[in-house]
């Protein structure tokens, strides 16, 4: 995950929801307009979700992030690509 926020800020909201995940932090929103997924006026990034193998590739990327259903929707679309799965 990508944010605008600060580092401590994000820390602090990842710590919040016991979150076991990296969380980048990117202030300047530079990596945000690059990935094209700075909102208008550059104060927040839109949810999208890019599938990067580990080649660097992007192999897809959702502009339609339904927060309800992200998980789900996440891990189906990884076993389509094909990406390794993994046990907890």
């Amino acid at each position: 995950m990508v944010s605008l926020d600060e580092p401590e800020r994000n820390r602090e909201f990842a710590e919040s929801l016991g979150a076991q995940l990296v969380l980048l932090s990117d202030p300047t929103g530079l990596n945000a307009a690059a990935y094209g997924v700075a909102a208008p006026g550059g104060k927040y990034a839109k949810r999208w979700t890019y599938y990067i193998d580990r080649e660097g590739v992007i192999r897809a990327v959702d502009r339609d992030v339904n927060v309800e259903t992200a998980g789900q929707d996440i891990a189906r679309t990884l076993e389509e690509l094909g990406f390794p799965h993994r046990e907890p």
